[in-house]
């Protein structure tokens, strides 16, 4: 909580990943992908509660169950209205703020997600990233708007995209909202580097890093990530030809 505004991370997570199915249950040196991200939330200072948004497919009911052994929060909706779902999660726990990660980023640092969440704070902003202009590694992406703000968007837009994609339609009008992008610097500026799970080759990388990493620090940082892989380099060629999906259809250039 900041300000007295109750802050809620939300994770966008299913089974049915197109490009590796049952993604965010795979383990990561002896728990779960998603297990591994939530862990990492808690760590937060300001965030109040965890939600995992997921749909209400039968494959997602172990999404469920993780939930309620975990002891944080479960909203089930459909699987391609995302925007809708991340919606009902955050009203379902009374949430004034939202932080959108999606369960593709296990190695989030909540020192990014507390930074984000202060720069917020003051005032000037209805949303602040750090993902809107590529400078972090993709798998460090960080939302962060107020629930009212989506709650309008949802009355605003039905077309496709937007809903599969939550926020896009905040930062791409900007002569509506006041957005903000918090660019990396110095050795966080690695727009080059991928610790995102969406293949098997991510899912190699990001596992490595969780069994080299968590024997030294159970609470290794981002820039933990970045001092590992630039003293094992060969690490990063594991996962170098992964190309992104585009919002939009196709796959975005690297």
């Amino acid at each position: 909580m900041i300000n007295g505004k109750k802050i809620v991370a939300t994770i966008e997570a299913r089974m049915t990943s197109t490009r590796l199915p049952g993604k965010v249950m795979l383990p990561l040196a002896g728990k779960s992908n998603m297990e591994r991200l939530i862990e990492r939330l808690k760590r937060s200072r300001y965030i109040d509660d965890v939600v995992i948004a997921t749909t209400t497919n039968a494959t997602d009911d172990v999404l469920e169950q993780l939930a309620h052994e975990l002891g944080v929060g479960i909203w089930r909706g459909s699987e391609d209205d995302v925007l809708g779902r991340v919606l009902g999660a955050a009203q379902s726990v009374n949430a004034d703020l939202i932080v959108e990660v999606t369960g593709d980023c296990p190695l989030i640092d909540w020192r990014h997600v507390d930074h984000i969440v202060e720069l917020f704070a003051t005032g000037q902003w209805d949303y602040v990233a750090n993902n809107t202009e590529r400078t972090f590694p993709r798998g460090l992406d960080l939302q962060i708007f107020p629930t009212a703000v989506l709650a309008e968007v949802d009355r605003i837009t039905q077309d496709p995209v937007d809903r599969e994609n939550v926020s896009i339609y905040i930062y791409t009008h900007k002569e509506r909202y006041r957005c903000y992008n918090w660019s990396a610097e110095g050795r966080m500026h690695r727009p080059d580097l991928r610790i995102t799970l969406d293949t098997k080759e991510d899912y190699d990388l990001i596992n490595t890093i969780f069994e080299r990493l968590l024997p030294v620090n159970p609470d290794f940082s981002a820039e933990d990530i970045i001092t590992l892989l630039e003293q094992e380099p060969e690490l990063m060629e594991i996962n170098r030809e992964i190309k992104q999906k585009n919002p939009y259809g196709g796959y975005l250039a690297q």
